[in-house]
C-alpha cells in the first residue's frame, strides 16, 4: 500500500454497490486500487443499506445539514434513511483516518459522496449546491474531497448547478 493512499467511492473502483446495483467504473480509480494507492469504500453499504436499494436524496439541505440534524435523507419511496447514511459516513471516516488518508475521490452528485453538487431532494433529477453526507463528514475531519463522474472530473463542470442554463 502507498505511504498515503487516497479514499475512493467503491462504485468508481468497479464494485457494483450503487443504489441500482451497478458500478460506475473509472479506469484511473480501478488502477489506483489495484496498485494499492487507493482504498475503496461504500458508505451506504457500510451503513447497512442493501444493494440494490431505493434511490435516496437529501431533503432540506445538504450533508452538513444532515449531520447537524436539520435535513434528512429520504428515498423515492418516502423512507427516512438518514441514520444509515450517517452510520456509513462514520465508518468510512474511521477507515480513512486509520489509513492516514488526506484525500478522497468520490462519486459525483451522490447523497453520500457528492462534492459541491447533489440532487435537490425532489427526486426529479434537479441539482443543487452542497455536499453529500460522507463528503461533509470527511471535510469536517480535514480530508480533501473531489468528485468524479465516470472518467470526468466534475470539480468545475457542476459549478453552475442550480443556476439557469
Amino acid at each position: 500500500m502507498a505511504a498515503h493512499p487516497f479514499l475512493v467511492s467503491s462504485c468508481l473502483a468497479g464494485i457494483p454497490c450503487r443504489y441500482d446495483g451497478n458500478a460506475r467504473p473509472d479506469a484511473e480509480i480501478i488502477a489506483a486500487v489495484e496498485n494499492g494507492h487507493a482504498v475503496p469504500a461504500c458508505a451506504e453499504q457500510l451503513g447497512g443499506l442493501p444493494t440494490p436499494r431505493p434511490a435516496a436524496e437529501i431533503r432540506g439541505g445538504d450533508g452538513s445539514d444532515v449531520l447537524r440534524g436539520t435535513a434528512a435523507v429520504i428515498t423515492d419511496q418516502g423512507e427516512d434513511v438518514t441514520a444509515e447514511f450517517i452510520a456509513g459516513a462514520e465508518k468510512v471516516t474511521e477507515l480513512a483516518l486509520a489509513h492516514g488518508i488526506t484525500e478522497a475521490v468520490l462519486q459525483a452528485r451522490s447523497p453520500s459522496c457528492g462534492c459541491g453538487v447533489v440532487y435537490d431532494g425532489s427526486h426529479s433529477g434537479e441539482l443543487t449546491r452542497g455536499d453529500g453526507v460522507l463528503a461533509a463528514m470527511l471535510t469536517q475531519r480535514g480530508i480533501t474531497v473531489r468528485a468524479v463522474r465516470g472518467n470526468r472530473d466534475t470539480s468545475t463542470a457542476d459549478e453552475n448547478a442550480g443556476s439557469p442554463a
